[in-house]
């Protein structure tokens, strides 16, 4: 990740309620929104594409409340130490 001194500040807009499970996640697994997010552009950049594939199937389909996408990511303890693999891909 740059140094602080070369760190700047993103804005931009999000559903209330994505952004409140998004955290709530997102703190199941011992990160919080920024490191999540800078992980996010990291495979991107190193990927040179999206982590994942975009489709629009099931576009109607309701996104998955918080505590059930946590609990199935933390029935595999090996899971939760993204925070540690964050700091190694830098």
């Amino acid at each position: 990740m740059a140094n602080i001194t070369e760190a700047i500040n993103m804005s931009f807009r999000v559903d209330k309620e994505l952004k409140k499970q998004a955290d709530t996640l997102f703190k199941s697994l011992g990160l919080n929104t920024s490191v999540a997010l800078n992980m996010f552009l990291t495979q991107c950049v190193r990927e040179q594409a999206l982590p994942f594939t975009p489709s629009m199937k099931d576009e109607k389909k309701e996104i998955p409340k918080t505590n059930t996408v946590s609990q199935e990511i933390t029935k595999e303890p090996q899971q939760t130490k993204y925070q540690s693999y964050y700091e190694d891909i830098l």
